[in-house]
């Protein structure tokens, strides 16, 4: 049993509410507070000389410099397993390029697709940790990775091995999706009806054969995959057993429908999502999932967060950080930025970045310190806990705990 603590505030996120707006004043602050952890779980979160007095033989993780404590972000939509790099991408929209020109050039998807498939395992591996690493700095203890730039049997096995290998030389919890379905491949013969087939017929049955992913993602856009033959493979997709998300209204507007209609637990970008369809999205549990970053190196606009909120749907805020659209990977600055734009509170922000962005992956056990869930939560060297937003993600976290344990 280990006690830690005393912190000026803990904000627990604890006793609010999965669905709409939230105020301020909701957020439960405990001032002096320890957090009492075992065997990776909280027990207690509470006064500090309480929680000593109380359990005397308690070990004691001293904090003995100004600090406060929040529960652990989590990432629920990343590309951070990729080779090579799309620089030249970003260069070339800023000079006026359009998508198709770029991709024509060159660039685009599919030169991630080129780069990825000509990486080793080892290679992938590799930077995945790397990438892992620098969002662990952030305060960041459970990330979502996607496949996607592999796009046949074998390189979307090879991707989705390396996500699995990465689990295993780290402690930060690793959720793999299958996007086979990202785009179809320039190499494949047929139609993007067969290719949806060839990933139903060949790949997924190795996917669940290998226990290599539990969630299979689509993009429905007009540059990649139609609403009609999305929904077909999305319903397929889940009676062979997958949990269903889906790249939805980026840049054209209909998608996150049939996220709703399929049962997804998450619509994620929701760019160009109209106010019909926010409502629809708005009344299920599919949980909308903000990408600012693609808004920011795309240009595009942000997602209607605020409207969402309004009409008491689920928001989580998520990095997407891949090699081309969302490079940056900064959670809490994107987060900042949003919140600016879209009029949200600190504590809209913060239930998006944890506990809903948790409830998106299906891992209710975390995102609120509280008896009972998991042990992941995370100190900064401040007085308040306003002060994570206000410096935009400029200020970093102090100390980082995963299942109870200081591990940085």
């Amino acid at each position: 049993m280990k006690l830690s603590g005393p912190f000026k505030q803990i904000t627990t996120l604890n006793n609010l509410p999965l669905k709409g707006k939230l105020n301020d004043e909701f957020l439960e602050i405990v001032s002096n507070g320890g957090i009492l952890t075992e065997n990776g779980k909280i027990l207690d979160v509470n006064d500090f000389d309480f929680l000593k007095q109380k359990f005397p033989d308690s070990e004691i993780d001293f904090i003995d410099n100004e600090q406060i404590a929040l529960p652990a972000f989590v990432d629920a939509h990343t590309h951070i397993c990729f080779g090579g790099n799309r620089a030249n991408d970003f260069a070339m929209r800023n000079a006026g390029k359009t998508y198709l020109e770029i991709a024509e050039s060159g660039g685009g998807i599919w030169s991630s697709v080129q780069h990825t498939r000509a990486a080793s395992e080892e290679e992938l591996v590799d930077e995945i940790l790397k990438r892992v690493d620098s969002l662990l700095k952030q305060g960041i203890t459970t990330i979502e990775i996607k496949s996607g730039y592999g796009l046949n049997v074998d390189e979307e096995l090879k991707m989705l091995r390396s996500i699995k290998k990465a689990q295993s030389l780290t402690k930060v919890t690793l959720v793999a999706t299958c996007l086979s379905a990202h785009l179809k491949p320039r190499d494949f013969e047929g139609s993007s009806e067969d290719y949806l087939n060839y990933i139903l017929d060949e790949i997924l049955p190795k996917v669940k054969e290998e226990n290599l992913a539990s969630r299979v993602d689509i993009f429905i856009e007009k540059s990649a995959f139609h609403p009609e033959e999305s929904k077909v493979f999305l319903l397929k997709a889940k009676e062979l057993g997958f949990q269903i998300t889906v790249h939805a209204d980026q840049f054209t507007a209909g998608s996150s429908r049939i996220a709703v209609e399929v049962g997804a637990k998450s619509a994620d970008h929701l760019e160009a999502t109209i106010d019909e369809d926010i409502e629809f999205l708005a009344n299920s549990n599919t949980v909308a999932i903000a990408l600012p970053g693609a808004s920011l190196g795309l240009g595009e606009p942000f997602a209607p967060a605020r409207k969402i909120l309004d009409k008491s749907g689920i928001l989580a805020i998520a990095t997407d950080w891949n090699p081309g659209s969302a490079p940056m990977g900064n959670l809490v600055t994107q987060a900042s930025i949003l919140a600016t734009y879209q009029k949200l509170t600190t504590a809209e922000v913060l239930a998006a970045i944890t506990f809903r962005a948790a409830y998106a992956l299906d891992l209710e056990d975390r995102g609120i310190l509280a008896e009972g869930k998991k042990a992941d939560f995370i100190t900064y060297e401040t007085d308040n806990f306003q002060n994570i937003l206000y410096h935009q993600g400029s200020l970093k976290p102090k100390n980082i705990y995963i299942n109870g344990e200081k591990i940085r």
